[in-house]
């Protein structure tokens, strides 16, 4: 199988109205999630300031409680700064989560195209889907943490080691998340080891793709789309639910 078909497929499907809805609910719960993360932060931040500075400086210097001034401005401008930079870290493992909660409307759309052979499966329960998706982007988070670390440590192999883990961890993530449609978790990770090196492509254009603005709003929808190639490889075993 080659190895970067699985991506050419997904992307002609891009213009369908099922992946484009789940494109855009998907960048919908994303957008929410850091605008609440940067109300939290400016509220947290603004008192955070105040205090720091009035324990910092002389009270007769503060500002009086009716005339705020520049300090109050200067507290709730940290909290939409931090999201942002926060944003820039957390986005893919934010996004990649929440994209999982979609992962059958994915998977049945390009199924009904390319696998229409495939028996009908029933969707998981709500409950796995939000632990699976919370779990993913955890260990995404985690792992990101690790790669910048190494990206310190060890400049050039370190950013190279980097990429390969964010690889490893989404495309594993989003291929056993699929896979799980059709078989229980254990055969999901058994198989995800024998696909290793089409997973590990999948998962590594996603990390890229989520360093790219705007394309990294498409990137988890469109891994999951690959990876349900990667599943559906000629080499396959039989799929059952």
């Amino acid at each position: 199988m080659k190895l970067l078909l699985p991506l050419i497929r997904a992307l002609s499907q891009l213009d369908e109205p099922v992946f484009l809805g789940v494109v855009l609910r998907s960048v919908g719960w994303t957008l929410l999630a850091f605008a609440v993360l940067a109300w939290l932060l400016s509220w947290g931040t603004h008192e955070a300031v105040l205090e720091a500075v009035l324990a910092w400086g002389p009270a007769a210097s503060a500002p009086p409680a009716d005339d705020p001034g520049w300090l109050d401005w200067l507290g709730y401008a940290a909290g939409p700064v931090g999201a942002g930079l926060l944003a820039f870290l957390l986005f893919l493992p934010v996004a990649c989560g929440i994209a999982t909660l979609f992962v059958d409307r994915v998977a049945d759309a390009v199924e009904r195209r390319w696998y229409p052979w495939m028996p009908p499966v029933a969707p998981a329960p709500l409950s796995h889907q939000l632990w699976d998706g919370l779990a993913l982007g955890l260990k995404v988070l985690g792992l990101q943490l690790l790669a910048v670390l190494l990206s310190l440590l060890l400049p050039g192999i370190g950013l190279l080691l980097g990429w390969l883990i964010a690889a490893w961890a989404i495309g594993r993530g989003l291929f056993v998340a699929v896979a799980m449609r059709r078989m229980g978790r254990r055969e999901a990770r058994l198989l995800c080891r024998r696909r290793l090196p089409a997973v590990l492509v999948q998962g590594g254009w996603v990390s890229a793709l989520g360093l790219v603005p705007l394309a990294n709003l498409m990137a988890p929808v469109l891994g999951m789309a690959a990876l349900v190639h990667v599943l559906h490889a000629p080499e396959s075993p039989p799929l059952r639910r």
